[in-house]
């Protein structure tokens, strides 16, 4: 079996298993990365950029080497290929995971139970709950659904389509870097600078591609692109930008505006301000199967995309062949 094909049927497992299986509660190789990069973080940790990039480079390159030698053990078995591609599959994308607190906050919003919608956000995206009412709660929910439907799902589809395994690995290690520490505490200004700006550039073809995906599968393709196109550039994100306005757009939502994190007050563009209404509970439901669109649409293009540049590549292999025998 092709690499490409190998590829194209591992994806396509990984993202059943999660629709089926989930996240583990306990376990997750996520979770047993970020406490791996953590211990790394306490020993180099310094105030400065160097020994960020150093910890980076560390982390995310040893998770890309680790699928890159799981991989070439595995070359010549290509069941065994497919096999390690749909587990790092399912476990860097958390598409189910999302929709699951998505929900459970949606629930609570629908039930009137404000409270239990906040104690339940911080499970989410990492917004002050306490400074929300329902209505910035609900936008909060629809604003981290868009972003993590990139980060979680079609950036890591796009990168394995790229290099495989250790693509799949290594983007999901950048992210979960950017998460950890990307922010601007005190702590992480300087030794998170590198990478914040490594998962800016990692996540740069996936935001763009949930961006055009989530204009094509709205139920609004021209306000979607109008959206982002208007809105896109003036959000402090250069990939969670167009990704939250163009689900802004398909969904005829206002987002963005004033939100609070860590203590910190941001004042962000409003994206689709001019033709969008203000969110409601009842659009978590709907940011969500436009989510789900997203992912198997991005499933398709990028397996169908690996498999093009295959054969592209073969056929080129064929002429030089040819044009070789001749000479």
């Amino acid at each position: 079996m092709r690499a490409e094909r190998v590829f194209a049927y591992g994806a396509a497992a990984g993202l059943l298993g999660d629709l089926v299986l989930g996240d583990p509660r306990r376990g997750h190789p996520v979770a047993v990365f970020g406490r791996a990069a953590g211990a790394v973080e306490r020993v180099l940790w310094r105030d400065h950029r160097g020994w960020g990039a150093l910890h980076t480079a560390a982390c995310a390159g040893g998770a890309a080497a680790l699928g890159s030698c799981a991989a070439r053990a595995l070359r010549a078995s290509p069941t065994a290929s497919l096999a390690l591609t749909a587990t790092a599959t399912w476990a860097v994308v958390g598409g189910t995971s999302l929709a699951r607190e998505a929900r459970a906050v949606g629930r609570a919003l629908a039930a009137g139970d404000v409270e239990a919608a906040r104690e339940r956000l911080p499970h989410l995206c990492g917004r002050d709950p306490q400074a929300l009412d329902a209505d910035g709660i609900a936008r909060a929910v629809v604003e981290s659904v868009a972003e993590n439907t990139s980060d979680a799902v079609v950036g890591a589809l796009v990168w394995g389509a790229v290099a495989g395994v250790p693509g799949l690995l290594g983007f999901r290690a950048v992210n979960t870097l950017d998460a950890m520490v990307g922010h601007k505490s005190p702590r992480h200004r300087r030794f998170g600078w590198a990478s914040a700006r490594l998962d800016d550039l990692a996540g740069w073809p996936g935001a763009r591609l949930t961006a055009l995906l989530a204009a094509a599968s709205g139920a609004d393709p021209r306000g979607a692109l109008a959206a982002w196109r208007a809105d896109a550039g003036r959000h402090p994100s250069p990939n969670a930008g167009p990704v939250e306005a163009s689900f802004a757009g398909a969904l005829g939502v206002r987002l963005g505006g004033t939100l609070s994190y860590g203590g910190r007050v941001e004042h962000r563009p409003v994206l689709n301000g001019g033709a969008g209404r203000a969110v409601g509970t009842g659009d978590i439901e709907r940011a969500l199967r436009l989510s789900r669109r997203v992912g198997l649409l991005a499933l398709g293009v990028c397996a169908g995309g690996r498999v093009l540049a295959g054969a592209g590549a073969r056929a080129l292999e064929r002429i030089r062949a040819r044009r070789g025998r001749t000479s």
